[in-house]
């Protein structure tokens, strides 16, 4: 039986870090490079030096919208249900931080899976978490705070 090797181009980073190489942005239409450099620009004003923000900003874009949506891009396409999911979270997310709720408010709680429940509450040291359910749990959480 024949064996597969995968190799992956690394280029090296001015920090000496290794890293994949940027993809070319040929393939995103106009719209998701505009949304890009919004994003960036954000998080640039929020302090994140310009090569982080520059990261940060495609992998949104990506997230939302499955990558580049121009014709001869790599050929896989994200459903349409999919991004919309994507966008929606986003959305909520920024929403709830700018109205100051964190990650853990009620809301987040509940969307977790009890066991990443499992695992905050034992992060938190509560007591009898191994026999609670997913509501008694979140329920738990949010008395710790």
């Amino acid at each position: 039986m024949a064996q597969r090797f995968s190799f992956a181009i690394v280029q090296e980073t001015h920090s000496g870090v290794n890293a994949m190489p940027r993809g070319d942005k040929d393939t995103y239409t106009d719209k998701q490079k505009r949304k890009a450099e919004h994003i960036e620009q954000s998080y640039e004003d929020k302090g994140v030096g310009k090569d982080e923000a520059e990261a940060r900003a495609w992998a949104t874009v990506n997230k939302q919208s499955g990558g580049g949506e121009k014709p001869g891009g790599s050929g896989s396409r994200t459903p349409s249900r999919e991004k919309k999911t994507a966008r929606t979270d986003s959305a909520k997310r920024a929403a709830e931080s700018r109205k100051g709720h964190s990650r853990t408010s009620h809301t987040s709680l509940e969307s977790q899976s009890k066991e990443s429940l499992m695992k905050e509450a034992r992060s938190k040291d509560i007591k009898g978490r191994s026999s609670m359910n997913k509501a008694q749990l979140v329920e738990a959480l949010q008395k710790q705070g």
